[in-house]
This record gives structure tokens, C-alpha cells and sequence, in this order.
């Protein structure tokens, strides 16, 4: 730690990005939704706007994610399950109907399809009339967590690596004010991870992120002021306010000193929060509530820009529309009543938290330093090294949880024989047959031809090197579907198939 003082909104921002943090405008509060078909997710985010969110978070069903249509053998008994069934822009207008998208920030948690929800978000604002330079919003667009950590990946890394950078250069002339990417903790901390690993794995995805468009020719000034993050808000609570802390420090010095980036901006490590969904339990499920609370205190004492908070039946099923009003109100309580934000950083200068950020940053340094000696993230990803210690991690917690030395309220300490649970959310399975019914009046009523051709176009530039976004916009507005592009990309890119 440096002599002098460092003050919130300065180099290296551990203690904030901003000057006056919350002072000024309160982190986003978005809530995570999305199921069944475009118009029930529709309905949903009316009515939590309603409730007072302040920025839209989109689900997807496993089919959009894994760039299957709803009519695709393998997504049967999966659409609108875990998320909103989107296969083509008919489905992304009934998405946002009502809803002006040029009024609101929309973040949408999608990775191996992101570039072709995200035209398809670009085409229905284009629809209706906005400034598409004005648009706002994040796409997770975080492809190397998921062969590491989640698991919903498509094209083998090094192509999808391309497809990602190709977005940085395309959104950053045509979409200014939107976040390419959210390169996510989050995951690898329901993986199992511990902290360090936590933010050492993200860093240096970012690192790989970050050192493969600069390999591409651009700036790193040119994207790096809209590259986001997405952490974890796990449950012990002073360690997870120093890891904030300490990624946003030394996230800071990597831009700086590795990368050489020169705009401030570029320094700053922006990111959304969400508590952890990995220690709700489906005993006692209330107590979910106390644990989302002292998760999002954590995340606001470390200063996030955006934060979501878990509803208290996530571990028996979707939450209810009851259950994620009360999320919502625990981060508006934090806001309005608590005094906290009134203070940029309310627990700079404590000696345990600031020993723990010093901690936390020295860990992930020599994490960081062991994945560049094996060649960088893509080598260590491909050796197993990331997965085989978050494995161990996660391994280590659960015989910890066994033996009684981790205490679980309700799972190994004070539980109860009897208890009772709230009514399940429950989809009506009647949407899937609906979903793929609207499928197929799409392609009947599309032109097949002008289908085939922008198809056509997108794997000729796949084939080759130009870039991959404007083909696959023009594919979208013909209503070429989320499957139809991702299988063309597919025969030119091939299926990632994880060693064992």
C-alpha cells in the first residue's frame, strides 16, 4: 500500500471507480428473469419495472443458449425452462413489446449465441426508431467460463475467440454506449472456486479477452473503456468486500502496465453483482431471504455498479412474482435506509479489510503468473489446469461442509423435521408447443431464398476473414433463426468436445 492516501475515483480504484460512488445515481438494480415464451417474460418485466427496477436482465432458455431452435430434437422438455425461448427477431419484438429500448439499460446473459442475440436486440430497437448509437446494455458474451466452469459452449475456443473480437470491433463503431462483453466470476464461484480463484480466473480470461484484440489489430483504448465484469456475492462477508476491492485494483494495474492502456477509463473495473445462487437452500428456504441481504450489503460495500439479488425459492424452482418483489426490496432498503450510501467507501482504512485486499490481490498475481507460465489462459484451459483447481476447490468446501466444519444453516446445523416450503413456480408446458408452433409460422412465412443467401454470405466470411457481424445482422432480418446461424457456423467451425 502506497503512503498516501488513496481516495475513492482514483488510480488504482480500490476504493471505487467514482469519486462520489453512490452519492450520486445508486448501483442498477436489476432482477434476473426470463421463461416460457416471449410474451410471458414480456409480462414479467413489466411488472418488475413496475416495482421499481432500474435495468432489465434477460434469461435464456439452454436452447437460445446453446444456438438450438425450439424445434430441435434436443431441446424438447427444455424450452422456456431456464429461461425465455427466443429463435428468431419475431420472438425478440414480443420480447420488448411495450418496453422503448433506447429508455432503458438491458443486460442479457448469453455467451455462445451473443452475437446473434444481439443483432437481433439491434434490429428490433432499429424497429423502433432508436438511435442505435444510444442504445445501452451489456451482452455476457464471456465464452472462456463456460469451458471452464458452466458448460454451455458451442465452437471449439480459438474460433470463438474470433466471433468475440469481431464483436468488439463492429460494436465499437456501431454501438458505442454497449458493453461487448461481462467477463464472469461469477460461475466459476458456483463452480466451486474460492475467492482468489475467483478473481485471478477472470482476470486472466480478461487478460486472453483483452491480448487477443489487440493480436487483432485494435486499440486497447478503443474497447477497453466498454469492457464489464460479473462477480459472484458469496457468504462471508468481509472477504467477498476485499475481493472487490483487490480485482479492481489489480485489474487497474494490468491495463496499465501490461496492456499500456492510456484512457483512464480503460483502468476502471466496472461490474454486476449477483448474490450467490449456490448457497440458497431449498430447507428452510426463508432464511434464503437473510442471506441474499447480507450478500448484497457486501456487493454495495464493495462497490458494484449493478447488483441482483437471488429470490428466496430459487433452490426449489423459478422464483414467484411475490419472491422476487421481496429481492428487489432488499436492495432498495440498502439504498434508502441503511445511511451507507452516503459514504463513497464506508470501510476504507479498516485493517482486516484492507489486510484481506492486499491478500486476496498477492493470491491471484501468483495464480495469474502459473497460467501465463503454461502459455496463457487458452493453454491452461486446453491442459485442464483452471478446471482441476476449481474442482479441487469445490471438493475441499463440500468434505468441510461433511465434517461440520462449514456450517450450513438448516442443511448440518439447526435443522428442522418439519418444515414448509412456498408453491413452486410451474410453466405451463403448453408454451413449448406454442413456441415451436410460432417457429414454424416464421419460416413459412419468410423468403427461403433470401434466407439461403445471407446464410450463404455469413459462411463464406467465416470461411474466410472478414467480419462476422454485419452477416450475421443481415441474416437475422431476413429471420434466418438462432439455430439456422449457429449451425452454418458450426460447419465451418465445428462443436467444442471437452477432453476428458
Amino acid at each position: 500500500m502506497s503512503d498516501a492516501p488513496e481516495q475513492p475515483g482514483q488510480y488504482p480504484y480500490t476504493r471505487g471507480i467514482y469519486a462520489d460512488m453512490y452519492r450520486g445515481r445508486h448501483w442498477t438494480m436489476r432482477q434476473y428473469a426470463g421463461f416460457g415464451t416471449a410474451e410471458e417474460s414480456n409480462q414479467r418485466y413489466r411488472y418488475l419495472l413496475s416495482q421499481g427496477i432500474t435495468g432489465l436482465s434477460v434469461a435464456f432458455d439452454l436452447p437460445t443458449q446453446m444456438g438450438m431452435d425450439s424445434d430441435h430434437p434436443l431441446a424438447a422438455g427444455e424450452v422456456g425452462r431456464v429461461g425465455v425461448s427466443i429463435c428468431s427477431v419475431a420472438d425478440m419484438e414480443r420480447l420488448f413489446e411495450g418496453i422503448q429500448l433506447d429508455k432503458i439499460t438491458t443486460s442479457m446473459t448469453i455467451n455462445s449465441t451473443a452475437s446473434i442475440l444481439l443483432s437481433l436486440y439491434v434490429l428490433v430497437g432499429e424497429r423502433q426508431g432508436a438511435d442505435l448509437r444510444k442504445l445501452s446494455g451489456t451482452v455476457q458474451n464471456d465464452i472462456l467460463k463456460e469451458y471452464i466452469a458452466r458448460g454451455t459452449y458451442i465452437y471449439p475456443p480459438r474460433p470463438a475467440m474470433r466471433i468475440i473480437t469481431d464483436m468488439f470491433a463492429w460494436a465499437g463503431r456501431e454501438l458505442p454506449e454497449w458493453n461487448t462483453i461481462s467477463i464472469s466470476g461469477y460461475h466459476i464461484r458456483e463452480a466451486g472456486s474460492t475467492a482468489v480463484q475467483e478473481v485471478a480466473f477472470t482476470l486472466a480470461n480478461a487478460i486472453a479477452y483483452i491480448g487477443a484484440a489487440v493480436q487483432a489489430g485494435l486499440d486497447v483504448d478503443s474497447f477497453a473503456p466498454r469492457i464489464s465484469f460479473f462477480f459472484n456475492a458469496h457468504n462471508n462477508f468481509l472477504e467477498e468486500i476485499a475481493k472487490y476491492r483487490a480485482a479492481r485494483r489489480l485489474y487497474a494495474k494490468i491495463m496499465r502496465e501490461r496492456f499500456g492502456a492510456k484512457n483512464p477509463k480503460s483502468w476502471m473495473l466496472r461490474f454486476h453483482t449477483q448474490t450467490a445462487g449456490s448457497t440458497l437452500t431449498a430447507q428452510q428456504p426463508d432464511v434464503n431471504v437473510v442471506r441474499v441481504a447480507l450478500q448484497a450489503l457486501a456487493a454495495v460495500l464493495g462497490g458494484t455498479q449493478s447488483l441482483h439479488t437471488n429470490s428466496r425459492d430459487e433452490a426449489l424452482s423459478l422464483p414467484t412474482e411475490e419472491a422476487a418483489r421481496l429481492a428487489l426490496r432488499t436492495q432498495q432498503i440498502i439504498a434508502g435506509e441503511t445511511g451507507i450510501t452516503s459514504v463513497a467507501d464506508p470501510v476504507g482504512g479498516s485493517e482486516h479489510i484492507e489486510k484481506l485486499t492486499d491478500e486476496i490481490e498477492r493470491g491471484a498475481v501468483q495464480y495469474i503468473e502459473r497460467i501465463d507460465s503454461l502459455g496463457g489462459t487458452l493453454a491452461a484451459i486446453e491442459q485442464g489446469f483452471i478446471q482441476g483447481e476449481i474442482q479441487n476447490a469445490a471438493y475441499a468446501f463440500q468434505q468441510e461442509v461433511e465434517r461440520g466444519d462449514a456450517v450450513v444453516v438448516g442443511v448440518n446445523r439447526f435443522r428442522q423435521d418439519e418444515q414448509e416450503s412456498p408453491p413452486p413456480f410451474r410453466i405451463d408446458p403448453e408454451l413449448e408447443r406454442q413456441q415451436v408452433e410460432r417457429l414454424r409460422e416464421v419460416r413459412a412465412s419468410r423468403s427461403a431464398a433470401d434466407v439461403e443467401r445471407r446464410l450463404g454470405e455469413l459462411e463464406s466470411a467465416a470461411r474466410g476473414s472478414d467480419n462476422l457481424m454485419p452477416r450475421i445482422l443481415e441474416a437475422c432480418r431476413a429471420y434466418a433463426t438462432v439455430g439456422e446461424i449457429s449451425d452454418r457456423l458450426r460447419r465451418v467451425f465445428g462443436e467444442h468436445r471437452e477432453s476428458s
